[in-house]
């Protein structure tokens, strides 16, 4: 049984899910926009929405906080210069989930993930 263990699996052990969400994190945050099945698009959301809630920060700590996950410097730049001062007044909820059509190999539920506009 599951009982208190929150998250989804996605079928990977814990080191090869965290690769997942960095890489497609560096993905969102490189082109504000990404296509990926309904259930990573889903647990990518809190991983980067804490990223954002740390660039809106802005500080010494919270860049290296959030470099720990972004390892591509150029969108760790793009994070702390555009992405948190274009969220500085918003209170939570930086990005949305669009459902789209099923993959066509495997039926998969897709959904687009992209940051709010502003």
């Amino acid at each position: 049984m599951r009982h208190r263990k929150a998250g989804r699996q996605l079928r990977r052990t814990s080191e090869q899910k965290l690769a997942l969400m960095r890489n497609l994190a560096t993905s969102l945050i490189e082109s504000e926009s990404i296509e990926t099945t309904e259930a990573k698009a889903k647990e990518l959301r809190p991983f980067i929405e804490k990223l954002i809630t740390k660039a809106r920060a802005g500080t010494l700590h919270a860049r290296r906080l959030a470099v720990r996950h972004i390892h591509k410097r150029e969108a760790a730049d793009k994070l702390f210069q555009e992405l948190g001062p274009r969220f500085a007044a918003r209170p939570g909820g930086y990005t949305r989930i669009l459902k789209t059509s099923h993959r066509k190999g495997d039926g998969a539920e897709m959904a687009i993930i992209q940051f709010v506009g502003e």
